[in-house]
């Protein structure tokens, strides 16, 4: 569908029906209702990129259910190829209970266990679309249990060999995870063939045992030799960038949140979105932070709305974002 030179991001993992409350409350049993509502990082990620303009498919499993074909719809509906999404016949479709704070954090109920987004196989992996991958990016929940796992390692293996960036962001749900210890284990068994890498305050501490995140911990506890770019997301406050030659900081754009759900993941698809234009991005540090920017304005648009695919931006939307804060 897409020339092999274009700007294809291929994103990898899990995509599923997130459950978010029509009125927010806390704690979960007082929620009145819910409304369903289509989500997966490396899916809203997806859709992301495309909303802005960029090109973007998806790969990964649902099941052969209701939830399913919408999942699989949606994409499509959104312009995301979605010709690398397998459908189970045995599983359903994973299902989670999102529930938001006053403060508009998030709390998750998974439904996962053997969920069709797990049972993707290795021989099921649409190998054409993957090498045409300009970035193939991915998350852990795929790393969590086989026959994912495997299907994971080859599809990364199947980018690498054609020349894509490899794009990691490993979005710690640490309640999936046997135990805390495997989930260590399991986000760090791919850190080291990671070209980029976006990962959070909460994640560093949870991955270093430090808890004091700072620059020196970050570079040297996480930085490894073949990394190009590390970035540090900290939220309203912004970001932090790490390459081989530079690190700063970019200030975050305040906006009063509903819901943080799918914010990492706005930033994520305004930063591939960028660096599919120009993938040599990285080496400079003034265009870098001119898309760390535009990530930060598609981050903060997101939580001034409910849910995560209806509420990414478009171009235009992220834009107006940044330039208000520039004011």
């Amino acid at each position: 569908r897409f020339p092999v030179n274009s700007l294809l991001v291929v994103c990898f993992g899990e995509i599923l029906v997130d459950f978010v409350p029509i009125v927010p409350k806390d704690p979960f049993v007082e929620e009145p209702a819910f409304k369903a509502a289509p989500g997966g990082a490396p899916a809203n990620v997806a859709v992301g990129i495309s909303k802005l303009g960029g090109s973007a498919a998806f790969i990964g499993k649902v099941g052969e259910d209701a939830f399913g074909n919408i999942l699989a719809n949606i994409l499509k509906k959104y312009n995301v190829d979605n010709s690398g999404v397998r459908f189970d016949h045995n599983a359903r479709t994973a299902l989670a209970f999102v529930t938001n704070g006053a403060d508009g954090e998030r709390e998750f109920l998974f439904y996962h266990h053997q969920t069709a987004d797990m049972l993707l196989h290795e021989s099921e992996l649409h190998v054409e679309l993957i090498s045409k991958a300009r970035i193939f990016h991915y998350g852990s929940l795929s790393l969590i249990d086989e026959p994912c796992k495997s299907a994971h390692l080859a599809a990364m293996k199947i980018a690498k060999n054609s020349g894509a960036i490899l794009s990691y962001d490993p979005n710690l749900r640490e309640a999936l995870w046997p135990t805390p210890e495997a989930a260590c284990e399991g986000i760090m068994s791919v850190w080291d063939q990671s070209d980029i890498i976006k990962i959070s305050e909460e994640e560093i501490k949870f991955l270093t045992g430090d808890n004091d995140p700072n620059d020196n911990v970050v570079f040297e506890k996480l930085f490894h030799p073949n990394l190009k770019l590390l970035i540090v997301t900290e939220g309203p406050k912004g970001c932090r960038y790490f390459t081989k030659e530079f690190r700063g900081r970019v200030p975050g754009i305040k906006e009063k949140p509903v819901d943080t759900t799918g914010a990492g993941d706005a930033f994520v698809d305004g930063m591939l979105y960028s660096l599919a234009f120009d993938l040599n991005l990285y080496k400079d540090e003034e265009r870098l932070k001119e898309a760390l920017v535009f990530a930060n304005a598609c981050g903060s648009f997101t939580v001034t709305k409910q849910g995560a695919i209806s509420a990414l931006p478009t171009k235009e939307e992220a834009l107006r974002v940044r330039v208000k804060a520039a004011l």
